[in-house]
Protein backbone atom coordinates (compact mmCIF):
# COMPACT_ATOMS: atom_id res chain seq x y z
CA UNK A 1 0.00 0.00 0.00
CA UNK A 2 2.79 2.21 0.94
CA UNK A 3 4.52 1.48 -2.38
CA UNK A 4 1.48 2.08 -4.21
CA UNK A 5 1.00 5.61 -2.44
CA UNK A 6 4.48 6.54 -3.45
CA UNK A 7 4.20 5.42 -6.64
CA UNK A 8 0.96 7.69 -7.35
CA UNK A 9 2.23 10.63 -5.78
CA UNK A 10 5.62 10.39 -8.02
CA UNK A 11 3.14 9.99 -10.87
CA UNK A 12 0.97 13.07 -10.46
CA UNK A 13 4.04 15.26 -9.48
CA UNK A 14 5.35 14.13 -12.90
CA UNK A 15 2.17 14.42 -14.66
CA UNK A 16 2.29 18.58 -13.05
CA UNK A 17 6.01 18.82 -13.96
CA UNK A 18 6.69 21.85 -16.86
CA UNK A 19 2.92 22.96 -16.80
CA UNK A 20 3.76 26.00 -14.18
CA UNK A 21 1.44 24.73 -11.99
CA UNK A 22 2.75 24.09 -8.15
CA UNK A 23 2.39 20.54 -7.13
CA UNK A 24 -0.64 19.83 -5.56
CA UNK A 25 0.22 18.02 -1.94
CA UNK A 26 -3.75 17.69 -1.12
CA UNK A 27 -4.34 16.51 -4.38
CA UNK A 28 -1.99 13.39 -4.16
CA UNK A 29 -3.02 12.58 -0.95
CA UNK A 30 -6.72 12.63 -1.61
CA UNK A 31 -7.02 9.02 -3.54
CA UNK A 32 -9.16 5.96 -2.61
CA UNK A 33 -10.87 7.44 0.25
CA UNK A 34 -12.24 10.62 -0.86
CA UNK A 35 -15.95 11.77 0.63
CA UNK A 36 -15.48 8.98 3.65
CA UNK A 37 -15.46 9.71 6.88
CA UNK A 38 -13.72 8.15 9.70
CA UNK A 39 -13.93 7.91 13.25
CA UNK A 40 -10.89 6.56 14.90
CA UNK A 41 -11.32 5.67 19.13
CA UNK A 42 -8.28 5.43 20.47
CA UNK A 43 -6.73 7.67 17.63
CA UNK A 44 -4.23 9.57 20.72
CA UNK A 45 -1.20 6.84 20.50
CA UNK A 46 0.01 3.96 18.76
CA UNK A 47 -2.01 2.22 16.39
CA UNK A 48 -5.00 4.86 16.61
CA UNK A 49 -2.77 7.85 15.66
CA UNK A 50 -1.06 5.65 12.55
CA UNK A 51 -4.06 4.72 11.66
CA UNK A 52 -5.88 8.06 12.13
CA UNK A 53 -3.00 9.58 9.68
CA UNK A 54 -3.07 6.88 6.99
CA UNK A 55 -6.41 7.26 6.60
CA UNK A 56 -6.16 11.14 6.27
CA UNK A 57 -3.30 10.62 4.14
CA UNK A 58 -6.16 8.71 1.29
CA UNK A 59 -8.22 11.49 1.41
CA UNK A 60 -10.49 10.94 4.29
CA UNK A 61 -12.25 13.02 6.79
CA UNK A 62 -11.33 11.90 10.17
CA UNK A 63 -12.27 12.47 13.91
CA UNK A 64 -10.30 10.97 16.33
CA UNK A 65 -11.84 9.96 19.81
CA UNK A 66 -9.85 9.23 23.03
CA UNK A 67 -9.06 9.63 26.97
CA UNK A 68 -6.48 12.42 26.53
CA UNK A 69 -7.30 15.15 24.72
CA UNK A 70 -3.34 16.71 24.56
CA UNK A 71 -2.46 13.08 22.77
CA UNK A 72 -5.79 13.50 20.43
CA UNK A 73 -4.11 17.00 19.72
CA UNK A 74 -0.62 15.86 18.63
CA UNK A 75 -2.28 13.43 16.78
CA UNK A 76 -4.46 15.96 14.48
CA UNK A 77 -0.99 18.13 14.32
CA UNK A 78 0.61 15.11 12.39
CA UNK A 79 -2.06 15.92 9.66
CA UNK A 80 -1.78 19.45 7.84
CA UNK A 81 -3.47 18.55 4.90
CA UNK A 82 -7.07 19.15 4.11
CA UNK A 83 -9.41 18.40 5.66
CA UNK A 84 -8.27 18.90 8.87
CA UNK A 85 -8.60 15.81 11.62
CA UNK A 86 -11.19 17.05 14.40
CA UNK A 87 -10.80 15.48 18.27
CA UNK A 88 -13.61 14.89 20.68
CA UNK A 89 -12.80 13.07 24.09
CA UNK A 90 -14.21 9.97 25.12
CA UNK A 91 -14.00 7.00 27.60
CA UNK A 92 -15.28 4.21 25.50
CA UNK A 93 -15.86 2.24 28.25
CA UNK A 94 -18.71 4.76 29.88
CA UNK A 95 -21.74 3.83 27.63
CA UNK A 96 -22.83 7.57 28.74
CA UNK A 97 -19.87 8.88 27.12
CA UNK A 98 -20.21 7.00 23.98
CA UNK A 99 -23.22 8.02 23.49
CA UNK A 100 -22.29 11.92 23.94
CA UNK A 101 -19.78 11.21 21.55
CA UNK A 102 -22.23 10.15 18.86
CA UNK A 103 -24.30 13.23 19.61
CA UNK A 104 -21.43 14.66 18.97
CA UNK A 105 -20.53 13.70 15.57
CA UNK A 106 -23.94 13.54 14.54
CA UNK A 107 -24.69 17.28 15.12
CA UNK A 108 -20.19 18.54 14.26
CA UNK A 109 -19.24 15.83 12.01
CA UNK A 110 -21.82 13.98 10.13
CA UNK A 111 -22.37 10.20 9.41
CA UNK A 112 -19.70 7.50 9.95
CA UNK A 113 -19.04 5.52 7.36
CA UNK A 114 -15.45 3.93 8.40
CA UNK A 115 -15.06 3.13 12.21
CA UNK A 116 -11.59 1.68 14.00
CA UNK A 117 -12.14 0.08 17.46
CA UNK A 118 -8.54 0.51 18.49
CA UNK A 119 -8.58 1.52 21.87
CA UNK A 120 -6.82 -0.84 24.53
CA UNK A 121 -5.25 -1.22 27.39
CA UNK A 122 -3.70 -4.13 29.73
CA UNK A 123 -2.28 -3.67 32.56
CA UNK A 124 0.79 -5.10 35.03
CA UNK A 125 -0.15 -7.82 37.23
CA UNK A 126 -1.56 -10.33 34.42
CA UNK A 127 -1.25 -13.75 35.83
CA UNK A 128 -5.01 -15.14 37.64
CA UNK A 129 -3.15 -15.76 41.26
CA UNK A 130 -1.89 -11.63 40.54
CA UNK A 131 -4.99 -10.51 38.60
CA UNK A 132 -6.87 -8.19 40.93
CA UNK A 133 -10.96 -8.11 40.26
CA UNK A 134 -10.71 -4.41 39.56
CA UNK A 135 -8.20 -4.75 36.50
CA UNK A 136 -10.27 -7.90 35.31
CA UNK A 137 -13.23 -5.10 35.29
CA UNK A 138 -11.01 -2.48 33.76
CA UNK A 139 -10.09 -4.82 31.37
CA UNK A 140 -13.12 -5.93 30.22
CA UNK A 141 -14.59 -2.77 30.33
CA UNK A 142 -13.10 -1.24 28.06
CA UNK A 143 -11.54 -3.58 25.95
CA UNK A 144 -14.33 -5.74 25.12
CA UNK A 145 -17.61 -3.22 26.88
CA UNK A 146 -15.82 -0.57 25.14
CA UNK A 147 -16.09 -1.99 21.06
CA UNK A 148 -19.67 -3.07 22.11
CA UNK A 149 -20.67 0.64 22.91
CA UNK A 150 -18.95 2.06 19.84
CA UNK A 151 -20.29 -0.36 17.35
CA UNK A 152 -24.11 -0.64 18.69
CA UNK A 153 -24.16 3.38 18.36
CA UNK A 154 -22.94 3.25 14.66
CA UNK A 155 -24.49 0.13 13.45
CA UNK A 156 -27.81 2.07 13.06
CA UNK A 157 -26.68 4.44 10.78
CA UNK A 158 -24.60 1.92 8.72
CA UNK A 159 -27.49 -0.27 8.48
CA UNK A 160 -29.83 2.43 6.87
CA UNK A 161 -27.26 3.36 4.76
CA UNK A 162 -26.49 0.01 3.63
CA UNK A 163 -22.85 0.20 3.24
CA UNK A 164 -20.19 0.86 6.45
CA UNK A 165 -16.88 -0.77 7.64
CA UNK A 166 -16.30 -1.02 11.44
CA UNK A 167 -12.29 -2.37 12.14
CA UNK A 168 -11.51 -3.91 15.28
CA UNK A 169 -8.04 -3.59 16.20
CA UNK A 170 -8.12 -7.21 18.82
CA UNK A 171 -4.75 -9.03 19.24
CA UNK A 172 -2.89 -12.79 18.54
CA UNK A 173 -4.09 -12.71 22.25
CA UNK A 174 -7.66 -12.95 21.10
CA UNK A 175 -7.13 -16.30 18.84
CA UNK A 176 -4.97 -18.57 20.83
CA UNK A 177 -4.40 -17.99 24.88
CA UNK A 178 -1.34 -16.19 25.69
CA UNK A 179 0.69 -16.04 28.71
CA UNK A 180 2.25 -12.36 27.87
CA UNK A 181 -1.17 -11.09 26.75
CA UNK A 182 -2.51 -12.05 30.85
CA UNK A 183 -5.61 -14.07 31.43
CA UNK A 184 -7.80 -10.98 31.69
CA UNK A 185 -5.97 -9.37 28.40
CA UNK A 186 -7.16 -12.84 25.92
CA UNK A 187 -10.19 -13.03 27.85
CA UNK A 188 -11.25 -9.00 26.64
CA UNK A 189 -9.74 -9.74 23.24
CA UNK A 190 -11.36 -12.70 22.90
CA UNK A 191 -14.30 -11.49 23.24
CA UNK A 192 -13.85 -8.51 21.14
CA UNK A 193 -13.12 -10.97 18.21
CA UNK A 194 -16.27 -12.76 19.06
CA UNK A 195 -18.09 -9.75 18.87
CA UNK A 196 -17.13 -8.55 15.61
CA UNK A 197 -17.58 -11.83 13.83
CA UNK A 198 -20.77 -12.57 15.23
CA UNK A 199 -22.01 -9.10 14.39
CA UNK A 200 -20.24 -9.43 10.72
CA UNK A 201 -22.86 -12.34 10.41
CA UNK A 202 -25.94 -9.97 11.37
CA UNK A 203 -24.94 -7.34 9.80
CA UNK A 204 -22.55 -8.64 6.45
CA UNK A 205 -25.25 -10.25 4.24
CA UNK A 206 -28.76 -8.52 5.63
CA UNK A 207 -27.03 -4.79 5.71
CA UNK A 208 -23.74 -4.89 3.68
CA UNK A 209 -21.67 -3.28 6.67
CA UNK A 210 -18.20 -4.99 6.38
CA UNK A 211 -16.74 -5.88 9.86
CA UNK A 212 -13.32 -6.60 10.19
CA UNK A 213 -11.36 -7.81 12.87
CA UNK A 214 -7.52 -7.00 13.13
CA UNK A 215 -5.08 -9.51 14.93
CA UNK A 216 -1.72 -7.69 15.59
CA UNK A 217 1.32 -9.80 17.67
CA UNK A 218 3.48 -7.33 19.53
CA UNK A 219 3.76 -3.71 18.52
CA UNK A 220 5.72 -0.94 19.80
CA UNK A 221 3.15 1.08 21.76
CA UNK A 222 2.86 2.55 25.23
CA UNK A 223 0.78 -0.51 25.83
CA UNK A 224 4.42 -1.63 26.40
CA UNK A 225 4.67 0.63 29.34
CA UNK A 226 2.77 -1.53 31.47
CA UNK A 227 4.77 -4.67 30.65
CA UNK A 228 5.71 -6.85 33.75
CA UNK A 229 9.41 -7.20 32.30
CA UNK A 230 10.56 -4.04 30.39
CA UNK A 231 10.91 -4.38 27.05
CA UNK A 232 14.09 -3.40 25.73
CA UNK A 233 14.88 -1.00 22.60
CA UNK A 234 16.50 -3.92 20.94
CA UNK A 235 13.19 -6.00 20.80
CA UNK A 236 11.16 -2.76 20.84
CA UNK A 237 12.79 -2.50 17.31
CA UNK A 238 12.33 -5.90 15.86
CA UNK A 239 8.19 -5.85 16.72
CA UNK A 240 5.92 -4.32 14.69
CA UNK A 241 5.65 -0.94 14.02
CA UNK A 242 2.36 1.20 14.95
CA UNK A 243 2.60 2.17 10.77
CA UNK A 244 2.24 -1.89 9.94
CA UNK A 245 -0.64 -2.10 11.26
CA UNK A 246 -2.16 1.09 10.06
CA UNK A 247 -1.38 -0.62 6.76
CA UNK A 248 -3.19 -3.42 7.28
CA UNK A 249 -6.59 -1.24 8.64
CA UNK A 250 -5.90 0.95 5.50
CA UNK A 251 -5.89 -1.99 3.34
CA UNK A 252 -9.60 -3.32 4.47
CA UNK A 253 -10.77 0.12 4.57
CA UNK A 254 -9.59 0.61 1.13
CA UNK A 255 -11.18 -2.09 -0.99
CA UNK A 256 -14.11 -2.30 -2.63
CA UNK A 257 -17.82 -2.59 -0.94
CA UNK A 258 -18.18 -6.34 -3.03
CA UNK A 259 -14.52 -7.68 -0.76
CA UNK A 260 -14.42 -8.25 3.08
CA UNK A 261 -11.55 -9.54 5.25
CA UNK A 262 -13.49 -10.88 8.42
CA UNK A 263 -10.12 -11.79 9.70
CA UNK A 264 -6.33 -10.62 9.49
CA UNK A 265 -3.52 -11.67 11.49
CA UNK A 266 -0.36 -9.95 11.82
CA UNK A 267 2.94 -10.65 13.38
CA UNK A 268 6.30 -9.62 13.53
CA UNK A 269 8.32 -12.21 11.30
CA UNK A 270 10.21 -13.70 14.78
CA UNK A 271 7.25 -14.20 16.16
CA UNK A 272 5.40 -17.47 16.69
CA UNK A 273 2.05 -18.09 15.49
CA UNK A 274 0.69 -21.56 15.41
Amino acid sequence: MRHTFVARRHALQQAEHGTGKPFDENKALAMKLSGKSALVLGGGTGIGRAAAVSLAREGCRVAVAGRREEKLQETARQWTGEPPMVTHTVDVGDRQDVEALFAWLAENFGPVDIMVNSAGVNVSQRTMADLRPEDWEKLLRINASGAYYCMHAVLPQMRERGDGVIINVSSIAGKRASLLGGVGYSAAKFAMTALGMTASLEDGPQHGIRISTVCPGEVNTPILENRPVPVSDEHKARILQPEDVAEAILLIATLPPRAHIPELIIKPTHQEYA
